[in-house]
C-alpha cells in the first residue's frame, strides 16, 4: 500500500513555480512577451524652453524593451505602476517631450523586439511596474521593482537674444 501511495504521488503533475518579483535589468517573462526594464528617470518637467510640459506630480520616464516570443502578432498593453499603498497608475497616453517614446499602438511580430520610453505622472515614491501575462482570466502579473532615486533635472538653457 505504501509503495502504491508513493508511486501515485510521484505521478501527479508538479506545480510550476513562477517568479513574480524582478529587479530592473532582469528579463521578465509575461505570457508571450519578455520585458526588460532598462532604466528610469524622474523629471520635474519635459521639453525645452517655450515648450515645457509640467506634471501634476512628477514625471517618471521608464525605458523598456519587449520581445514577442510567441508564434503570432501581439500588442504590448499600456502598463501600470503600483504604489506601496496598492494604488495603480496607468501609463500616460501622451508622450510629448519624451525622446524615443514607445507610443500607444505597439504591435510586435513573432521574434520582434521593440524598445522605447514610457511615461507616468506619479508622486515621488518607489513603485512596482505591473506586467500582465496577457490572460485576462488568470489575472497573473509579474512585477519589476522601481526604486525611488531622484535624478537631477538638467538645467534649462536660457535663450540668448542678440548675443553672438
Amino acid at each position: 500500500m505504501l509503495a502504491i501511495s508513493l508511486l501515485t504521488a510521484s505521478c501527479r503533475p508538479q506545480a510550476v513555480s513562477t517568479r513574480a518579483e524582478y529587479q530592473m535589468g532582469e528579463k521578465v517573462p509575461a505570457g508571450p512577451l519578455t520585458y526588460n526594464v532598462v532604466e528610469k528617470v524622474w523629471r520635474s518637467q519635459l521639453g525645452e524652453m517655450f515648450q515645457t510640459r509640467m506634471p501634476q506630480n512628477r514625471f517618471l520616464v521608464i525605458t523598456i524593451s519587449a520581445t514577442n516570443g510567441g508564434g503570432s502578432e501581439v500588442s504590448v498593453p499600456l502598463l501600470q505602476l503600483e504604489a506601496p499603498d496598492g494604488k495603480l497608475y496607468t501609463e500616460l497616453e501622451n508622450g510629448e517631450g519624451v525622446d524615443n517614446w514607445f507610443g500607444i499602438l505597439r504591435t510586435l511580430e513573432p521574434a520582434q523586439t521593440g524598445q522605447g520610453r514610457i511615461l507616468f505622472d506619479v508622486p515621488l515614491s518607489s513603485y512596482r511596474l505591473r506586467l500582465s501575462d496577457g490572460d485576462s482570466v488568470s489575472g497573473h502579473f509579474s512585477y519589476v521593482h522601481i526604486p525611488l532615486q531622484i535624478d537631477a533635472d538638467p538645467p534649462l538653457v536660457s535663450p540668448t537674444f542678440g548675443k553672438q
